[in-house]
């Protein structure tokens, strides 16, 4: 029975997805981000149940990919499609270009399966930080953007960006901290400080925090030593 358990909350990520991604349809984005939410902790707590219980298959690993997509890819691609709908854009064809972030997202969750660098760390955005992200957006910036007439040329660019960063070879650095010590976890601890500087933004805090998430890791990578 125990070996069905990982599956089973695999499976609550799945459906959380689904509904976020009915209201998504529904312009109801409060709700579709909240159930993304819901996702990415089912989605956190799959992993754990499966370490804990030492238990592991192959199904498992095939239906995680499967409910990751849907919540951290299909999700919010239905949400800016929706939210793509609230312009008044004279080419109807263009809002359903959200969905390469769903498709982008499958070859991110599908490299991330073959590879076995990312142990300590990530290599390309990952599709709960992407999905967050978007919804965050989207929740925080629906009536502002829209009351201003926002071009929609700057979302496309965002769009672009974010697909890139889902299959980019961009060592992105983890979140787990070693220990608590400063020397170990320096990048983490000033991840969180710039986190606490985010929260004024309200609801738009997370996609802030991605974006923080991104420009740290970049600069680490960058201030790095050479090898010879």
């Amino acid at each position: 029975m125990k070996k069905h358990i990982p599956n089973m909350i695999t499976c609550c990520n799945l459906v959380s997805g689904c509904i976020a991604t009915y209201y998504a349809f529904q312009s109801h984005y409060y709700m579709a981000l909240l159930f993304i939410v819901i996702g990415a902790v089912f989605d956190f707590f799959d992993g754990m149940t499966a370490r804990l219980l030492h238990v592991s298959s192959p199904i498992g690993k095939e239906l995680d990919s499967l409910a990751d997509d849907i919540t951290f890819g299909f999700a919010p691609s239905a949400m800016v499609f929706s939210f793509l709908g609230s312009f008044h854009i004279h080419l109807p064809f263009v809002p359903f270009l959200a969905f390469a972030i769903a498709a982008f997202s499958a070859l991110r969750l599908a490299k991330f399966n073959l590879d076995e660098r990312q142990t300590l760390g990530f290599i390309g955005l990952p599709t709960p930080a992407n999905a967050l992200f978007w919804g965050s957006l989207v929740v925080g910036q629906h009536a502002f953007l829209v009351s201003l007439k926002f071009n929609a040329v700057f979302l496309f660019l965002f769009m672009f960006l974010s697909c890139l960063l889902l299959v980019a070879e961009v060592p992105l650095f983890s979140l787990k901290f070693k220990d608590l010590s400063w020397q170990h976890n320096k990048i983490q601890y000033i991840f969180l400080l710039g986190c606490i500087a985010c929260l004024p933004l309200g609801t738009s805090a997370l996609a802030a925090i991605i974006v923080w998430y991104v420009l740290l890791s970049l600069l680490s990578t960058a201030s790095r030593p050479s090898k010879a």
